[in-house]
């Protein structure tokens, strides 16, 4: 499966975000995934299923729960591919910090007036 399929999937997106932050056992991950989108526990096994298959997670047993985890490499493969297209977004954002700082500056340049009145 490609990796923009698995990403595809905003439920897989999720429970990646889920996994940022470190190690979830599946019953938490299933308990978040079914408050937020309503599917069933099959449904989430599922999809941790393909995150597992296409590389984007892992998992270790401890005892008789399942610990699973991010795995960066594919995510850094889709970085890779996605820098392509960067100078696409980098220009709009450079001009966001130009603007930005220009109205810290008339601010600034405005309260000094008031100031001095």
């Amino acid at each position: 499966m490609h990796a923009f399929d698995v990403l595809g999937d905003p439920v897989r997106r999720r429970i990646l975000e889920l996994l940022v932050d470190g190690e979830q056992t599946s019953g938490s991950l299933t308990t978040a995934i079914q408050a937020e989108f309503g599917i069933s526990q099959p449904a989430v096994s599922q999809h941790l299923r393909v995150l597992r298959d296409s590389g984007f997670a892992s998992v270790r047993a401890e005892g008789v729960r399942r610990i699973y985890l991010v795995n960066p490499a594919p995510l850094r493969e889709v970085d890779v591919w996605l820098e392509q297209f960067r100078h696409f977004w980098n220009q709009h954002l450079d001009a966001l910090a130009t603007e930005l700082a220009r109205g810290k500056r008339e601010r600034r340049k405005t309260t000094e007036e008031k100031r001095a009145k």
